[in-house]
């Protein structure tokens, strides 16, 4: 590479390593950690790209863009921000910066967008105006600093205002329909409709006409496309046929995988290249399993603001919590959440909490098998559904661990109270030590009520 690099950052371990970085690969670097100097250097006209972080001491990267973008229109600049959310990325986006990547950032993958930047101006067009201030993210679950959902991000907020039709692909429960409104209330047609279509939308040529009058100019979002029957996809395809420029903008969500259904012929691939300008693939929770506690958290604080008391997550909690397999993806991580706070009295959320609840979520279970089925069978069973979930892959390390502690609760809960609560009795029936029982009662947090049992 050959350019200079301006970097702003108020991390002096991230400048080092970039400038490092950067120098062995033949460019020459300027590095502060102050806005205002960058800003000098920008207006002196000096470098090439820029890579500046959001937050600094003295200023914010994302509300310099504009002014940077004034002094010098064809300078490329490259955002890395710690507030890794969709809403980052679209404020990057609406500011025109080159690209930007979330902390902690990949090294080769940041030298990989500089030497882009360095070889091309800048092509993303401006974003049409409006008279209405774009909503915030902040009740949006699209939270995580994973590597895939921070591409989801950045492709969203490329695709906010490009007149292409999206099609929004996931398992049910992924937020698929969250990203479409997404795509709505930040792009430039906000101040127009946003028109969720039905099945009766998809009927004779005066309910599609219906249709069209009701979204102008705005969005049209036909959910599960690949439930139509053939007729509806007919339709459908004639339809998307005669959109005009000043039309609406479509947004297509399906959960099947449209393409084996093509393969198969029970949807039409004409139409599959109509919705399919822009593939949006949302991953499943169990892909990305270290945004789990940021997500937990969020659904806690949101539904404490509706007026339940607050409560917290202690970390063996959070471990149980990225060790399940998540069938429901998001909808089952917030149906369990919102239960905690509503039957829990406790500030703190435990562990044995969190796998009691678990293990009576019916998303979780597996069907059940005959009435008579040997206690390894089921669990073989069990374990057989654990695996199959993970789509071919495996589960996360440190699978014994937990599928002992799983047997390990409700056998030391029905055990406990078969004996009336009585840990010496406990004990023999379990044949264990009874210090060995007390600490495991400890550490699960299993209440014991001592009472008579009669026999």
């Amino acid at each position: 590479m050959d350019g200079t690099i301006l970097i702003a950052d108020d991390d002096r371990t991230i400048r080092t390593v970039l400038t490092q970085a950067l120098t062995r690969a033949g460019c020459r670097v300027h590095a502060t950690g102050s806005m205002v100097t960058l800003l000098r250097w920008v207006e002196e006209g000096r470098g090439d790209v820029v890579i500046s972080d959001v937050i600094m001491p003295d200023g914010n990267g994302l509300e310099s863009l504009p002014k940077i973008s004034e002094m010098r229109p064809d300078l490329p600049v490259i955002v890395i921000s710690a507030q890794n959310t969709i809403m980052t990325a679209i404020q990057a986006a609406e500011a025109e910066a080159f690209d930007y990547l979330p902390k902690p950032f990949d090294l080769p993958d940041l030298m990989k967008r500089v030497a882009q930047a360095l070889e091309r101006k800048r092509l993303r067009p401006a974003p049409a105006q409006s008279t209405s201030e774009p909503g915030t993210a902040s009740d949006l679950p699209l939270v995580g600093r994973s590597p895939a959902m921070q591409d989801l991000y950045r492709l969203v907020a490329r695709v906010l205002n490009v007149d292409l039709p999206v099609l929004i692909t996931g398992e049910s429960g992924t937020g698929k329909s969250l990203i479409a409104q997404a795509i709505h209330d930040f792009s430039s047609r906000r101040d127009a409709p946003f028109v969720v279509a039905t099945a009766d939308d998809l009927g004779p040529s005066d309910a599609l006409d219906n249709l069209l009058r009701r979204a102008g100019h705005g969005t049209i979002l036909f959910d599960g496309v690949g439930d139509l029957d053939p007729e509806a996809q007919a339709r459908l395809t004639r339809f998307l046929d005669g959109l005009t420029a000043e039309g609406p903008r479509v947004i297509a969500i399906s959960q099947g995988e449209l393409s084996v259904m093509i393969r198969n012929g029970s949807f039409r691939e004409d139409l599959y290249y109509r919705l399919a300008g822009v593939v949006i693939s949302v991953p499943a929770l169990r892909e990305r399993l270290e945004d789990i506690p940021a997500l937990a958290e969020h659904f806690v604080a949101r539904t404490a603001h509706d007026g339940l008391s607050e409560r917290h997550l202690d970390p063996e909690a959070l471990a149980v919590l990225r060790a399940h397999p998540w069938p429901g993806n998001l909808r089952q991580l917030e149906n369990l959440m919102t239960r905690l706070l509503v039957t829990g009295g406790e500030e703190m959320i435990t562990e044995a909490e969190i796998s009691a609840a678990l293990s009576g979520d019916i998303t979780s279970q597996p069907s059940s098998g005959a009435p008579d089925e040997r206690l390894s069978a089921s669990v073989a069973r069990h374990l057989k559904h654990y695996f199959d979930l993970h789509g071919g892959g495996l589960p996360p390390d440190g699978l014994y661990q937990r599928i002992l502690r799983e047997i390990e609760l409700p056998l030391l809960e029905i055990s406990l109270d078969a004996t009336g609560g009585n840990q010496a009795k406990c004990a023999d029936l379990l044949g264990i030590n009874r210090n060995t029982l007390r600490k495991k009662i400890t550490d699960l947090g299993i209440e014991v009520t001592r009472r008579r049992k009669l026999m």
